[in-house]
């Protein structure tokens, strides 16, 4: 730090410390300004003046008392004069002093966080000041000293807070006015008309101001798109997936008029390329295990032989069978207009598609994802398979190399190590969003099939030899060679928003690509909204079917009541064997976030009807608030954990605890009672100890 910014710093120390030392407050109260007004009136502005400026640039507290105290002292206009300038002159003074002590540091030291930050000052930081000038969300004081460590200009920030702050300084002057004309502090002399309107203005001024705002960015948003007289539909869907099919069918459900746009195939991803047939997949995968181990149940077979070809073709006939449910004639008979082709958003009131412009009031974004594919020498050169080209396989690859350890990864890596195929997964973490025991449960069960781990490794390049490929992978364990015949990408997913005009409309992405939208699922133009895979920011069928009700309840009925997107009980399933199943926070976010908790586990090792299916393995893990049976998230490792962690999403999103659980009758023998055994051990560990040794000693009494 240099000797400025030091002798800086010491000066604030000194002035902040006399202040509290010799009680500074005195100076911001009603009586001192009296006291001296009586006697020297010219002067007592210029006093004010200066308190104020250096009140407001040091960031002490009193600001909002002292603004009404020159209504008292001055009336409402001197006041508003005075106030008006000496606010935005100390502002600034704060603004100047945060920027040469801070900016520099924090620009440094967080730098690659900030450039969307920065971009977003320079582009719209006046309006966005204005805004928080107008509606005081934020105190003042914090505005101030944050704005400091922008690119914002001084005189940008000045003039805004002049402007800015003028209508809020207005009101409160103007009740320290009222008050200061009252000459008699009774009831009578309190309650005027004049004095409760003031008190009215002062109270409905943030949300009068909030309201004008919104009229203002809404002007300002759509000021370049005229908004036609008439509209074609009530909504436009764009994408055929889970989100939009869902958006569709509330939209005709409440009888309004919407039409539903799909490039490719109804049903997106899950249906065709996702959910459907890697579940068919893992079905057949688990039939052969089955067979491989049925003689653990006293039954003789042999080595089961697979006809891969009609492992595929049963896996295409369940997604022909599915498919009736998402189909072009069952939305339309639903009243959905379904339209095949690109949809390309021209204006907030206008799509479209195949030359056909359709005008709208909402348009709902719900263009899912697709496979995420790296840039690495030698890939391209390379027949690859990703989630959307691995159904058109009919030939079993001999080894299959498979890029990412994520749910997916895992998945495909184990059904295809029991179809036949040798299988290497390679990725710098197994299951990196799940805790470490439930990863390595995970990965005990894939190794125990056959699969290879590669932890801990990066593909660096693949190169071609032969009749086969080799790929090139860095670790912490040094270099690796690995052969392979085919290789799958599961590296996660990326937002699917190409061609969509989103560009020129102005609408912004987040980092990870996915669109920027707010609670209410809205872009900046608050009749499009997004929802599914491409918002973000889960990537699950049910998360986007859930979020969907939300974007299309606000925009069909959000004038009346907007609903925020609840995320707080989004729950999770990774489909091996034995399954992983998450609900709400695990034990590492909750580390990460300083939350405590507590554990209790079962292990279902342990339960009777795991032992007579033969799957006597994996734990429930509940995590609650110390000393409460609250759950804060769970845990279910095992077969059928997806199944099992239905009755604690329930528990979390309804606010049921442990106790209400253990109370639950469950049938025997059935797998469900894992959860009420994990509920009746958080029971043992929280048993009234002292209370039950009273009890023993009645009991032994009895025995008398």
């Amino acid at each position: 730090m240099s000797a400025k910014k030091i002798v800086l710093l010491i000066v604030i120390v000194l002035i902040v410390s006399a202040y509290l030392l010799f009680d500074g407050q005195k100076y911001l109260s009603l009586g001192f300004f009296q006291d001296i007004y009586r006697d020297q009136p010219q002067a007592t502005a210029l006093v004010y003046f200066v308190i104020y400026v250096v009140a407001a640039g040091l960031s002490l507290p009193g600001a909002a008392l002292l603004t009404i105290i020159a209504g008292m002292i001055f009336g409402l206009w001197t006041g508003l004069l005075l106030v008006s300038f000496a606010s935005s002159l100390g502002a600034t003074l704060a603004f100047i002093v945060s920027r040469f002590l801070l900016r520099d540091w924090v620009q440094n030291k967080f730098s690659s966080h900030l450039v969307s930050v920065n971009r977003g000052i320079e582009k719209d930081g006046s309006f966005y000041l204005f805004t928080l000038r107008l509606i005081p969300v934020i105190p003042f004081w914090v505005i101030n000293l944050v704005m400091g460590l922008t690119p914002m200009k001084v005189l940008t920030f000045y003039l805004v807070s002049q402007v800015g702050m003028l209508a809020g300084t207005a009101v409160y002057v103007n009740a320290g006015a009222e008050l200061g004309a009252v000459e008699e502090f009774s009831a009578a002399g309190i309650l005027t008309p004049a004095l409760l309107f003031s008190f009215a203005l002062l109270a409905a001024f943030p949300f009068v101001a909030r309201a004008l705002m919104a009229v203002v960015q809404r002007h300002k948003v759509y000021k370049p798109f005229p908004r036609p007289k008439v509209f074609d539909t009530n909504m436009v869907v764009i994408g055929a997936g889970s989100a939009g099919l869902v958006s569709a069918y509330i939209a005709a459900a409440v009888k309004a008029k919407v039409t539903l746009v799909e490039k490719y195939r109804m049903g997106g991803d899950c249906l065709n390329t996702g959910c459907v047939p890697s579940k068919s997949l893992i079905r057949a995968s688990r039939a052969v295990n089955e067979i491989r181990h049925a003689e653990e149940l006293g039954i003789r077979v042999s080595e089961p032989a697979v006809d891969f070809a009609r492992v595929m073709e049963r896996v295409r006939k369940v997604i022909r069978e599915v498919e009736p449910h998402d189909s072009v004639e069952r939305y339309s008979a639903l009243g959905v207009d379904c339209v095949q082709g690109e949809a390309t958003i021209k204006s907030p009131w206008e799509v479209v598609v195949n030359g056909q412009g359709i005008t709208t009031r909402n348009i709902i974004i719900a263009t899912g994802a697709s496979p995420l594919v790296p840039s690495i020498p030698g890939l391209e050169e390379l027949d690859y398979l990703t989630s959307e080209n691995l159904w058109e396989l009919n030939e079993l690859p001999s080894r299959l190399l498979v890029m990412g350890a994520g749910p997916i990864g895992c998945e495909m890596a184990q059904a295809f190590q029991r179809l036949g195929s040798q299988v290497t997964v390679v990725g710098p973490h197994l299951l990196p969003k799940e805790d470490e025991d439930v990863a390595a449960a995970v990965g005990k069960g894939l190794q125990e099939d056959g699969v290879e781990l590669l932890l801990g490794y990066r593909v660096k390049q693949f190169e071609s030899r032969g009749d086969g490929h080799v790929a090139l992978a860095s670790g912490d364990a040094g270099q690796r060679e690995i052969a392979f015949d085919r290789v799958l990408l599961a590296l996660g997913r990326r937002a699917a928003t190409g061609n969509l005009g989103l560009d020129e409309l102005g609408i912004e992405r987040n980092g990870n690509g996915t669109l920027a939208v707010d609670e209410y699922l809205r872009t900046r133009f608050p009749n499009i909204y997004a929802c599914g895979d491409v918002a973000g920011p889960y990537q699950f069928t049910h998360a986007a079917a859930h979020q969907a009700w939300y974007a299309a309840v606000n925009a069909l009925f959000g004038r009346f009541r907007k609903f925020k997107a609840d995320y707080r009980v989004i729950p999770r399933v990774t489909f091996t064997d034995p399954e992983a199943a998450q609900v709400g926070l695990t034990e590492r976010e909750a580390r990460e976030q300083d939350i405590e908790y507590e554990v209790t586990r079962y292990g279902i090792d342990d339960l009777d009807r795991a032992m007579a299916d033969n799957s006597a393995r994996g734990f429930v893990k509940v995590l609650t608030v110390p000393g409460n049976d609250k759950i804060l998230g769970a845990a279910v490792v095992g077969s059928h954990a997806g199944e099992l962690n239905a009755e604690l999403i329930l528990a979390m999103k309804q606010g049921v605890g442990l106790k209400k659980i253990l109370g639950t009758i469950h049938s025997y023998p059935t797998l469900g009672e894992a959860n009420k055994y994990a509920a009746g051990n958080w029971q043992r560990a929280h048993s009234p100890e002292s209370l039950l040794r009273w009890v023993e000693k009645y009991h032994r009494w009895q025995r008398r």
